[in-house]
């Protein structure tokens, strides 16, 4: 060692080394700095020194393996600032790949990429997506912020809004009532709640029944109070409907054989359509859901009968069974009639729902308690920036849109729901099946398109009974096929959501060695308002489907 380090110390002092230590010295002196002693060279010889010793020792010490570097602490600070790029982009948050997710690789990139070019179109903060393949969650992750201001990043325990799923969850609690015979869906509402009073329509006596309620065709109003604006909107939809189905071959026919004048007379009718299609547009043109006072309610309501008052005096908009009308109030009032056919309250019989689902994260929304991974909710200003949104306060409609959960808990909910859809089919082939949370046939009941309903996420399909549905359809061979599959979509204050239910086409002489629930489910959550997820959800199922097929 002492030879070492005189060697060291030997070469820095010579001519070679002294060119390098002036060098080193010029600089120093170059820069300002009062000039370096000769202490220094023995100073960097015996530095090396220690070092060379250091690692002589080690190498002679071979019998002990080098140890691995620690692990580091996740609740240690950084111990440098991450570049800027990942302070605003963080590392998706997801839960370990379960081993049969290995199948969906291919499905599961195509996906996430489809739901980052989501997220970016819409510039929302946050978005969470779960997938299960018949019954098993293969995927689940997080993307971007669920609080931008602390920087907490979106995970698959990320609570959210999953507004209008609301709804579906409220028809678990009537279907469970109907077939326990504590419910008529047929009668009027007053047999259960009498405080609502009894309606009439242009002067003759209606019933507004629980059925009616479910699908939207009770005439009970939505967000917009204006009874004339709700009409000439819905007349306009119809004008447009009817616009898009008049062509028949008689009139193209007409229109190759025409003359020029004929040809002039069908500018003039198609000007003259446009203008009375634009002036409908401007008469019946509504507010949008989100420019409506009653959507940023901050009052507390103790119960489902006091919130009635909100709407209960109002004028039914149609006679109840002759138009679709979407209305979150009246889910309200089912909330009340689960309220009186139960027994219990209505927030306490959902819980029991929960609990036998084994939804544990699903609650409804209050300030006040604690909720460990809730999210915080954004909408942009008129200046396109991004804003926390004002407080709101859902209690005046638990059941239409007030639940908060988790897109893990709503895959639990699609799977249960699913099972009790499929159990029927299976029975024969397999008795030690254990019954569905609901009858197949109070499934298939709520599954079934309602006539004279409206899909408004997708134009294929029909409101069914909280759920909207797509019947399976192919017009042409070797062309598009529509697939059946049931979702409902959730709009609100700062939060959008999805879920879908894509039911496997099953062949039922060939599932001896299956077991429901057969199919696809995608949930998919968002803090951020006005976002469509349906087409989304339902590519990402297709993907899915078509990775489990091959």
């Amino acid at each position: 060692m002492y030879r070492l380090l005189s060697a060291v110390t030997l070469r820095a002092a010579t001519p070679r080394g002294r060119t390098w230590g002036c060098g080193l010295r010029g600089a120093h002196q170059r820069a300002g700095l009062p000039p370096l002693g000769h202490g220094w060279v023995g100073g960097l010889g015996l530095g090396l020194g220690l070092a060379l010793g250091v690692k002589l020792a080690g190498g002679l010490r071979g019998a002990a393996p080098a140890q691995p570097p620690a692990a580091p602490d996740p609740e240690a600070s950084p111990q440098a600032e991450p570049p800027l790029e990942q302070s605003l982009a963080p590392r998706s948050q997801q839960t370990p790949a379960p081993p049969h997710s290995r199948c969906f690789a291919r499905a599961i990139e195509s996906s996430r990429d489809l739901l980052h070019r989501i997220k970016d179109e819409v510039g929302a903060p946050g978005i969470v997506v779960g997938v299960s393949v018949d019954g098993k969650e293969v995927w689940s992750e997080g993307l971007g912020y669920a609080d931008v201001e602390n920087r907490v990043p979106c995970k698959p325990e990320t609570v959210m809004r999953i507004a209008s799923i609301s709804k579906s969850l409220t028809m678990v609690a009537l279907a469970k009532l109907w077939e326990a015979g504590k419910l008529d869906l047929d009668v009027p509402v007053q047999h259960y709640v009498p405080e609502f009073p009894e309606k009439e329509y242009e002067g003759e006596k209606v019933s507004v029944t629980t059925r009616l309620l479910i699908s939207h065709l009770s005439g009970i109003r939505h967000y917009e109070k204006d009874m004339k604006k709700v009409k000439e909107e819905k007349a306009y939809k119809a004008l447009k409907m009817m616009k898009g189905t008049m062509a028949s071959d008689q009139e193209k026919e007409l229109k190759e054989k025409g003359s020029k004048s004929n040809e002039k007379n069908d500018f003039a009718k198609t000007k003259m359509e446009q203008d009375n299609e634009s002036k409908c547009r401007k008469h019946g043109k509504k507010k949008n859901d989100f420019e409506q006072g009653e959507l940023y309610l901050k009052e507390k309501f103790e119960n489902s009968i006091e919130s009635l008052r909100l709407f209960k005096n109002d004028p039914l908009f149609f006679k109840p069974g002759s138009q679709f009308l979407y209305s979150t109030f009246g889910y309200t009032l089912l909330a009340a009639i689960v309220e009186r056919a139960s027994g219990y309250k209505y927030l306490d019989y959902m819980q029991k729902i929960f609990h036998d689902l084994d939804m544990l994260t699903t609650v409804q929304e209050e300030n006040e308690p604690v909720i460990y991974n809730r999210a915080r909710f954004y909408v942009y200003n008129k200046k396109r920036r991004l804003i926390n949104t004002p407080y709101v306060d859902n209690s005046y409609k638990w059941a239409g849109g007030g639940f908060l959960s988790t897109v893990g808990d709503l895959l639990k909910f699609g799977n249960a729901m699913l099972y009790g859809y499929q159990v029927g089919l299976f029975k024969n082939s397999n008795e030690n099946l254990l019954p569905g949370y609901l009858k197949p046939e109070t499934m298939v009941m709520i599954w079934t398109p309602i006539p004279n309903t409206e899909m408004s996420w997708d134009k294929e399909g029909k409101y069914a009974m909280a759920w909207g549905v797509v019947e399976k359809k192919q017009t042409y061979g070797s062309c598009r096929k529509q697939r059946h599959y049931a979702s409902h979509t959730g709009g609100a204050v700062g939060a959008s959501s999805v879920l879908l239910v894509l039911p496997e086409e099953l062949d039922t002489e060939v599932i001896n060695n299956k077991v429901p629930p057969r199919g696809i489910i995608v949930s998919i959550i968002c803090n951020m308002q006005s976002v469509g997820l349906n087409s989304t959800a339902l590519k990402i199922a297709l993907e899915f489907d078509k990775d489990r097929s091959e």
